[in-house]
């Protein structure tokens, strides 16, 4: 009896390929939810278990285990299925941040101030000290075709980079994305990795002669777009908010609205350079405001979105991760530097900074630890690296265990400085950063989800 995709192979190339692809994202869905439960029972985030999924499945284990297998699941035509609806996953969801984002209450200038020194001590003490380590490591670890300035300013870079998405998971299952200290924290890593990824921008058109021209049109759409997003689009949508908060039904012809408008974001970033992430997370902020919609948008989309799309993602990433690569002992002192270039760039750079700007250290170390995870977006930042010829793959494996070290170590360093019995007196109405001694209002509110 022949066998079914001998069948479909015979009567509609299409349904071979379902055949093909629905197994793979059930592989992917198994995997995710055992390692996720695994982290929680390892007091870890949820996210870092599927992150850990994803690089299980790729040729680091599964491929190395049993490569046949993993050549049958993940076949060539299965990957670029699992490419789109990866990133239309993460654009959904971080759209789905953005609108949950609490910008435009009364302390909204203030978060949108202290956003701003987080994001500058996110970048540059990671950029200089990233910098620095590459430079001193360039005749050792760098491909002769690549230049001391781009291969050390590529190495800051991918040291500043914060996971966006992956913190906001973090936020979203302690239920803090709406309290001072969330905000805050989302706010600042979207500017670090936005940064980061102009960076990478910047120095992609370096190494293959882009010019000046495609750097500064691509800084000036950006632009365009965000304002464009945030005035004109955001007062478009302001009556759509108004009727489902008058009516309090959120229909079908509102949500090919959202839908229309998060992909067209997505979209257009991506075609300037800046990664769909970003235009998803834009276009949530200029979505209306009124609880009513938000609370419709994100009880239809984000489970779908976190059970399902995300999942894919993280797999999807991990298959283009390979940490064979790695040298023996004579690369451990160039690891340990980069390693501690990072750590302290961040980690100890935003927390000084926010100590600085009048939070208590408590609230100072747990926003360092969590702005210190890196997670997957280093791993898509520095397989782009990879792919173009811009770093070795001795430095991809070293930038790999760093993503996986300081992502690990995000949770550990929040709760040492948060614990949970001051994390849960925690509010979206939170005291204002001059209450330094640590010490929360005892009348705040409940975190609400």
């Amino acid at each position: 009896m022949p066998h079914a995709t001998d069948l479909a192979a015979t009567t509609d190339k299409n349904l071979e390929l379902v055949l093909h692809v629905l197994p793979a994202i059930v592989v992917i869905l198994a995997v995710s939810a055992l390692c996720g439960r695994l982290a929680l029972m390892v007091k870890q985030p949820r996210v870092l278990g599927e992150m850990v999924a994803g690089v299980l499945l790729g040729p680091t284990l599964f491929g190395a285990l049993f490569p046949e297998a993993q050549k049958a699941i993940f076949t060539a035509e299965v990957k670029p299925i699992l490419y789109v609806l990866s990133t239309i996953g993460l654009t959904i969801f971080m759209f789905l941040v953005g609108a949950g984002l609490d910008h435009g209450d009364s302390t909204a200038g203030q978060d949108t101030r202290n956003a701003a020194v987080l994001a500058l001590s996110g970048i540059i003490p990671a950029l200089l000290l990233g910098t620095g380590a590459g430079y001193l490591l360039y005749d050792r670890l760098s491909r002769p075709d690549v230049t001391s300035f781009q291969f050390a300013l590529f190495m800051g870079g991918a040291l500043s980079i914060t996971a966006f998405p992956m913190l906001a998971r973090i936020l979203y299952e302690r239920r803090l994305e709406n309290t001072q200290l969330g905000r805050m924290t989302l706010l600042g890593a979207s500017v670090d990795d936005a940064a980061a990824w102009c960076l990478l921008a910047v120095l992609s058109a370096m190494h293959t002669g882009g010019g000046a021209m495609r750097i500064l049109r691509m800084i000036g759409f950006t632009t365009v777009f965000a304002l464009v997003m945030l005035t004109v689009v955001a007062r478009l949508l302001r009556p759509m908010g108004a009727k489902v908060e008058r009516t309090g039904h959120f229909g079908f012809d509102q949500m090919y609205i959202v839908v229309g408008i998060v992909l067209l974001a997505g979209w257009f970033t991506d075609y300037i350079g800046i990664y769909s992430v970003f235009g998803g997370f834009i276009a949530g902020l200029a979505m209306p405001r009124n609880p009513a919609f938000r609370t419709a948008l994100h009880s239809r989309m984000m489970d779908i979105v976190c059970v399902l799309l995300l999942p894919i993602f993280f797999a999807f990433s991990g298959l283009n991760t390979e940490l064979g690569g790695l040298a023996g002992w004579a690369m451990i002192g160039p690891f340990l530097l980069i390693l501690a270039a990072g750590f302290i760039g961040k980690y100890v750079g935003c927390a000084t900074a926010m100590r600085g700007i009048g939070f208590s250290w408590r609230e100072s170390w747990a926003v360092g630890g969590l702005m210190n995870a890196r997670g997957l977006m280093i791993l898509i930042f520095i397989n782009i690296g990879l792919a173009q010829g811009m770093i070795s793959k001795d430095v991809f494996s070293m930038l790999v265990l760093v993503a996986v070290i300081t992502t690990a170590g995000a949770m550990p360093l929040y709760r040492w400085a948060l614990p949970e019995r001051l994390e849960q007196r925690m509010s979206p109405t939170a005291h204002e950063p001059e209450a330094a001694s640590g010490t929360n209002s005892p009348e705040a509110d409940p975190l609400h989800a």
